[in-house]
């Protein structure tokens, strides 16, 4: 139980026992309500409870105040409790419920901070980049991508049932065009004067393509007509963009359950019906579909919408939004009961017609769309707008092949997915701390340093194992920490700040899962690497007398462990070695020891 939930539980059974003997003249037990105080001269938590319950009780706020401080039990959490202000209640935690921080996060490892959501809740899923197969990943996917993917670590690991799924937008007349495309410049290839139409696809990429198919099958297809060119084309092609999206994405560390194809949508059954055409009736059925001029629409205006929408035009061509309302459809019948699509914020006027569509199935708030905004690059604070190689957008492959895969995601995640992101790949790239990843990254290795250093008196074959990654820092740390060691030796103001900010990672965790807010995590790892390095700073370890390095070691650990697990949900690697860590162990080891 998180020290926060023993806290909650200890001031409610206090205001029950004031209720009981009359202290407090309260009908009902309000929510005790705690809250991190603002100056840390004023304890570890306090609570608002007082004041918010005095027009019930018709009671001076501090003296309710009182009644609840001298009403709780006796306990082993808090040292100390002062009455502030107008009613405030501060609470300071006793040494040893902290320590047992450290005890927690130790047994519990890669599962510290799970949480378990109430029964019931529902199924997800989480649909996130769905970019067309029609050319590369741009920037803006690599953020939907980052985001995505973190939304659903944390999800699961507060409990949630996450499916994730990617959209393959490749039915409709953006896929001719496509095909029409590679077709023109594998034409222009073999030398042939062939003009692009005003509608294609004009980036390099389609040459590329082009050029492909001519290596591998010559001129095979320069007597077919243009039309047949551009069938086959579209599939190949289709199937050649579909294939890097995926090795991009995947090389990103984001896997997807499902990639879901749109043409899948008007496949008919054996008995000739497909997802459009249920959806379609059971629309229909609730009665939101009607006919005019031809055409099909979909009365959405009924349900808030600003106005109804064609889902089949009159000459019998679907719409987009037809596809749409079939998709969510099929999403509901596979057994989702509750839908996250994340879109760029270009989307904003499409949501309240899907969110219409879902509600005309019976299903409100079925539906949340989470809006994110652009990326915007920089290099040394100068604008970035097209790529130095091809003089075109830049991709995301091209910004993590210069960047590389944590840093990009780390800083692709640093802020609200509501929010724009400057993203400067000159400081992304650099070694220090003025680059959070790194920064972040380097208060994990060091720790690692510590504790490979700390094992090499007693065991140099597991130091050299881990040093060469064929043992774990979890072995090294077991090696060198007894089974229940003391922890009373924790007691310097940075080991108690320390210990403070793992108790917050769950319930960090929790409320990231249900905000949809992964970003929250960028923060408490910088905030946590920043106490680490405090820490280690103000307390020798291992040049301190045994029982106190002992302590200061399992604390090391358990930090190591809560920085794997924040850096592990934002999908970013915590490295055992990195670049000068060693060597500032060697330098940091020599300093303490003439100290």
């Amino acid at each position: 139980m998180q020290i926060r939930e023993q806290l909650e539980m200890l001031v409610h059974e206090a205001l029950e026992a004031a209720v009981a003997d009359g202290s407090l003249p309260l009908e009902s037990i309000p929510e005790v309500g705690l809250e991190r105080p603002r100056d840390e001269s004023n304890g570890d938590w306090a609570s608002t409870v007082a004041m918010r319950c005095a027009k019930q009780a018709k009671m001076n706020p501090r003296a309710i105040a009182q009644a609840i401080v001298d009403h709780l039990p006796e306990n082993q959490v808090v040292a100390a409790v002062e009455i502030a202000g107008p009613g405030f209640i501060n609470f300071r935690l006793s040494d040893a419920v902290l320590q047992g921080v450290v005890r927690e996060v130790r047994e519990a490892a890669e599962d510290f901070g799970c949480g378990t959501v109430p029964e019931g809740e529902r199924k997800i899923n989480l649909e996130y980049v769905s970019a067309n197969p029609t050319g590369p990943l741009h920037v803006g996917h690599g953020r939907w991508a980052a985001l995505g993917d973190a939304m659903a670590r944390v999800m699961r690991h507060a409990g949630y049932d996450v499916h994730e799924e990617f959209y393959v937008n490749d039915h409709g007349t953006q896929m001719d065009v496509f095909g029409n495309s590679v077709g023109v410049r594998y034409m222009q290839l073999l030398g042939h004067d062939a003009e692009m139409p005003e509608q294609c696809y004009g980036g390099s990429y389609v040459a590329d393509i082009a050029q492909g198919i001519i290596d591998e099958e010559g001129n095979k297809y320069e007597s077919m007509t243009d039309q047949e060119r551009m069938e086959a084309f579209r599939e190949y092609s289709y199937d050649q963009m579909l294939k890097l999206q995926n090795k991009t994405l995947s090389d990103f560390g984001t896997t997807f359950d499902c990639w879901f194809s749109e043409r899948s949508l008007y496949v008919e059954d054996e008995n000739g019906e497909s997802p459009v055409s249920r959806s379609l009736k059971a629309m229909d059925e609730k009665g939101y579909v009607y006919e005019d001029q031809g055409a099909t629409w979909f009365k959405s205006s009924a349900l808030g919408d600003e106005k109804d929408r064609v889902l089949i035009k009159a000459n019998g061509e679907m719409t987009y939004f037809m596809s749409d309302v079939a998709y969510h459809y099929d999403k509901m019948m596979r057994g989702f009961d509750h839908l996250i699509n994340i879109w760029g914020a270009d989307h904003h006027g499409y949501v309240k017609r899907c969110e219409c569509m879902l509600e005309a199935w019976g299903w409100p708030g079925a539906l949340e769309i989470v809006l994110g905004q652009l990326v915007n690059l920089y290099r040394d604070g100068e604008p970035v707008r097209m790529s130095k190689r091809t003089g075109e957008m830049v991709t995301m492959q091209e910004l993590v092949d210069e960047v590389g895969v944590d840093a990009t995601r780390y800083l692709l995640l640093s802020r609200s997915s509501d929010q724009p992101i400057d993203f400067d790949i000159e400081v992304a790239k650099k070694k220090d701390a003025s680059n959070p990843v790194y920064y972040v990254q380097y208060a994990h290795a060091r720790i690692c340093s510590v504790l490979r250093r700390g094992v090499e008196a007693v065991d140099p074959a597991l130091a050299e194992a881990a040093r060469e990654g064929e043992a774990s820092m979890a072995d090294v740390a077991e090696r060198i920490i007894p089974e229940g060691v003391d922890l009373s030796p924790l007691t310097h103001p940075t080991e108690l700040a320390l210990m403070r900010k793992m108790d917050d990672f769950g319930p960090l965790v929790a409320l990231a899962a249900r905000d949809r807010a992964p970003f929250r995590l960028t923060h408490y790892a910088q905030d946590l690497a920043s106490l680490f390095h405090s820490f280690y700073t103000s307390c020798h370890i291992m040049s301190a007398p045994e029982e106190v390095r002992q302590a200061r070691l399992a604390l090391a650990d358990a930090t190591r462990i809560v920085l794997a697990l924040a850096l592990g949900l934002l999908g970013v690697s915590a490295p055992v070695h990195m670049v000068h860590t060693e060597a500032q162990a060697d330098e940091d080891a020599a300093a303490q020891a003439a100290e």
